[in-house]
């Protein structure tokens, strides 16, 4: 069994029933719905199609939904794209009326009062290069500096500008109130600049009582890294985002950032994410390049959370398929990972709290045992999470009776919950744990599996116990 977490982006290749159920059949644990490109009618649809499935399959996947966040597009494009050449003239403006056949509209109204002649225009993650020649009240007159296509509703980065875009536009806290609604376990934050956004977004969800809906702070541009440490103090969990990051920033200096946050998530105990053209050539291909294969096993060796799939499975021509190799990636590179050294990492961060020194304890053990699994019943996902973050060579069998909860550790490494009744003593919690683990695994005997979790079950908010079960 794969231990880190695969987000799956929804689009045309994939909104039905079927593409999705195989999807999670096949190793799909979160799916990822971007607001950029879908529209709350077809969200909505989604969200109870996945839920569904998770009744007949009786899993526990869960949902993500992507804000667009101050995000500048293009758009107003005939038949959905045009080929540009290299010194082409284009007119990209603010302006409802589009007078010109080469005129295409953007959707930032104060872009020409902050854009000036010799910026650089990045569209579609840079596949699209334009240099600003001439500004006026409304219009952006630019060269463009290769040959490529330009399609509708593509991205606009600016990477020599600190644009002066709010955060939190009231269409973004409409869409969150609406994931909210939604009851979705993941709200992205798109272009997240410092831990001031993030917190701005935490006000927003005690207004609307959701305790549940934890928070990605998407890692996309400069100003991010400059307050990295507070961003993912203040967060659930982050996510590199690399396209645009890759746009902002020299594309060499990207893979170094990438193991950095990495490890300063997991040391502060956050969930990880990396995105954006894992396997981009399955697109159009049954087979990745070696290169995507390196890049995801790489990840998976830094003991990243999750890797998300994006326009692979939302127009790519196999998304299933796409799922499948990932997986298969995944399961092949962790029998590979040092999981002493992965621990020793965490040998100095704080432990001093009861659930952190006995999640640490049972990881210690379950390694040194070679235990088949560690069954961390939970009420709240915190035993669970802790467990995981301490990333031990089996996995993580949570048993909770909280659907919510169970949803909510989808994209925590190592995890699989499994919905339960509530426990009334430790001696149930034991029994159902050599239960779960028996239909769940092919146990021996000899095989050893660790209990851990709180008890009383209904008040206890630590976990104050740990049994080694030997299987007879």
């Amino acid at each position: 069994m794969k231990k880190t977490k695969i987000i799956a982006t929804l689009g045309p290749s994939s909104n039905n029933k079927e593409v999705i159920m195989d999807m999670i059949k096949n190793g799909v644990d979160v799916f990822r719905i971007n607001l950029s490109h879908s529209s709350r009618e077809l969200t909505e649809k989604l969200v109870k199609i996945i839920k569904k499935i998770d009744k007949e399959l009786n899993t526990n996947t869960g949902i993500l939904i992507d804000t667009k966040g101050p995000e500048i597009r293009v758009n107003g494009i005939a038949n959905g794209y045009v080929n540009l050449y290299k010194e082409n003239t284009i007119i990209l403006t603010t302006s409802d009326f589009l007078e010109e056949e080469n005129m295409f509209h953007i959707t930032y109204k104060n872009i020409c009062k902050e854009v000036s002649v010799g910026n650089r225009l990045l569209i579609d993650d840079g596949l699209v290069e334009l240099l600003v020649m001439e500004v006026t009240d409304c219009n952006l007159t630019c060269k463009v500096l290769n040959n490529c296509k330009l399609f509708n509703n593509k991205s606009v980065n600016i990477p020599d500008v600190d644009l002066n875009m709010e955060f939190l536009s009231k269409e973004d806290e409409e869409d969150i109130a609406f994931a909210s609604s939604l009851s979705a376990d993941f709200v992205a934050l798109s272009f997240v600049r410092s831990s001031n956004d993030v917190l701005d977004v935490n006000d927003l969800l005690i207004g609307l009582r959701d305790e549940h809906m934890q928070i990605i702070s998407k890692i996309e541009c400069k100003s991010a890294l400059d307050d990295i440490d507070n961003i993912i103090k203040v967060s659930d969990g982050v996510m590199v985002a690399r396209g645009d990051l890759g746009v902002e920033l020299e594309l060499e200096t990207v893979p170094m950032i990438q193991k950095k946050i990495v490890k300063e998530t997991y040391l502060k105990s956050k969930i990880s994410i990396v995105a954006t053209e894992m396997l981009s050539s399955m697109e159009h291909k049954n087979r990745p390049t070696r290169a995507e294969v390196s890049d995801v096993s790489n990840a998976v060796l830094d003991g990243v959370d999750a890797l998300m799939l994006s326009g692979e499975t939302a127009i790519g021509e196999n998304p299933v398929n796409t799922v499948i190799t990932m997986k298969n990636i995944i399961e092949a590179t962790e029998q590979s990972i040092d999981y002493e050294q992965l621990l020793n990492v965490h040998c100095n961060t704080r432990k001093d709290d009861l659930t952190s020194s006995i999640s640490y304890s049972v990881v210690e053990t379950a390694n040194i045992l070679k235990a088949k699994a560690i069954v961390a019943s939970t009420l709240s996902g915190f035993t669970a999470k802790k467990v995981s973050a301490f990333r031990p060579s089996c996995i993580i069998i949570a048993p909770t009776p909280n659907k919510k909860v169970a949803t909510s550790l989808s994209l925590n490494w190592g995890v699989i919950p499994v919905l339960v009744s509530v426990f009334k003593s430790t001696d149930q919690i034991v029994d159902e744990a050599l239960k779960i683990s028996k239909k769940m695994l092919e146990l021996e005997k000899e095989d050893k599996i660790i209990i851990t979790g709180g008890f009383p079950f209904k008040n206890n908010k630590n976990t104050n116990f740990m049994k080694v079960e030997e299987i007879i």
